[in-house]
This record gives structure tokens, C-alpha cells and sequence, in this order.
């Protein structure tokens, strides 16, 4: 099963650095997509620099890592990285579409993992495909299947064991699990500045492989298998 998978994670921003950049149509529509759940005196502004980065009708993506398992010549597990990066969100959407596609004509069997990617990476990706008018391939055209036809090895739903209520996020399971993190010189809380501000691309990139990394160890830890070495 592990060489079927294509683990993945995405790192996100804002389309916009600030709130003023957008028009004031699409501010509104902005406001009106938070007014349910945030307090009605908080800033639009401040919210939009919090939160517009995981919507994907307000956000872009600017990093997609993958990963795949394979079996070096010693015949010990290994992992293979690829990332697509840049400011150009088509060409990466269209970039992972082909390594998508290639992986399903290889393996129609085969499945994504990483964690929460149910809940936030494929959704995300399949929605802003939609919104530059991209063609979803076959792997990705989700809207109308089941959930039991839907699989995905997704370490955050495993973790649930049927406790919908409960969250976990990828950095505190590898904890508890005795895995090493990906959180050292950044999080996620840090990437927008990190892309906007510093304009450090590679240190975005780096941070998301590494991710992709963890979500592979915490995969071999819930098989019971050895973990992977630097």
C-alpha cells in the first residue's frame, strides 16, 4: 500500500497582501464570508491578514510538496521529493495535475496521503483549479462520489478513531508520537509574512517538504514500520 500513495500538503496565502488591495466588491463578499463566525467589531482588515489564505475563494496556493515511497538498492524505504513553487498558481496547478495523472495512469489504485488533506489540501486544490479554469483530472473529480469512495490515507482522520470532535494538528501528533517535527525555524502562522514580506520562496518550499516528511513518518508509525531517516 505505501508505494500507492502520493502524500502532498500545500502551503497558502492571501491573493492580496493586504485587505486594500482588493476591490470593493470583493471586500464585501469577503465580510460577508466571516460574518457568521467571527465577532461583528473585529476589523475586516486584520481578519482578512488572519484568515484569507485558507479560503480558497480568497487565497492562492504557492507551494505544493509531494512525495512517494519506493525501495532504494539496499532495499530499504526511502522517500522521492518533488515540489512545485512559484508565484504563477496555474503553472503549479497544472504541473501537479500532470504528475497526477501520470500517477493514475501507472496506478489507478493509487491514493493521496498527508494529514487533513480530506478536510483542507484536496478541497483547496480541486477549488482553485475550478477558479482558473483548469480541467480537474480524473483523481481529483471528487464532487460527486461517496465518502466510503473517496480514499485517502489521511493521518488526521486516522487519529480520530470516530471522534469527530476532536482535532490534531500535524505538529502535535508527531510529538506525541515521538516523530521529530517540521517546526523550527517556522509554522504556517509564519508563511504569509514569509512569502510577502521577505519574499522567501525556498524557505516556504523547504518548510512544506519538510511536512510532508512528518506526515510520511507518522503514516510508517501507524503501520508499525521503522521510521525514515534524514
Amino acid at each position: 500500500m505505501l508505494t500507492q500513495l502520493l502524500l502532498l500538503d500545500i502551503e497558502t496565502v492571501p491573493q492580496f497582501q493586504a485587505f486594500a488591495g482588493m476591490d470593493p466588491g470583493r471586500q464585501s463578499l469577503f465580510s460577508d464570508k466571516i460574518s457568521k463566525t467571527v465577532p461583528e467589531d473585529m476589523d475586516p482588515a486584520e481578519m482578512y491578514r488572519r484568515k484569507a489564505g485558507i479560503f480558497a475563494e480568497f487565497g492562492k496556493i504557492i507551494c505544493i510538496s509531494t512525495a512517494f515511497f519506493y525501495e532504494d538498492d539496499n532495499n530499504r524505504l526511502s522517500l522521492r521529493i518533488k515540489s512545485f513553487s512559484g508565484d504563477d498558481e496555474v503553472q503549479i496547478l497544472r504541473d501537479f495535475t500532470e504528475l497526477c495523472e501520470r500517477m493514475y495512469r501507472h496506478n489507478k489504485q493509487f491514493q493521496f496521503g498527508g494529514h487533513n488533506i480530506r478536510e483542507f489540501d484536496i478541497p483547496f486544490i480541486c477549488r482553485r483549479m475550478l477558479i482558473n479554469r483548469l480541467r480537474l483530472p480524473e483523481c481529483l473529480r471528487l464532487h460527486d462520489k461517496k465518502p466510503w469512495e473517496v480514499k485517502m490515507f489521511d493521518t488526521f482522520s486516522w487519529w480520530k478513531f470516530g471522534d469527530h470532535k476532536h482535532y490534531v494538528s500535524l505538529h502535535l501528533l508527531a510529538s506525541v508520537l515521538g516523530i521529530p517535527t517540521s517546526k523550527t525555524d517556522m509554522d504556517g502562522s509564519m508563511v504569509q509574512d514569509v512569502y510577502y514580506k521577505d519574499r522567501d520562496l525556498a524557505r516556504i518550499v523547504n518548510y512544506c517538504e519538510r511536512d510532508v516528511v512528518v506526515a510520511a513518518n507518522v503514516i510508517l508509525r501507524f503501520l508499525d514500520r521503522p521510521l525514515l531517516m534524514e
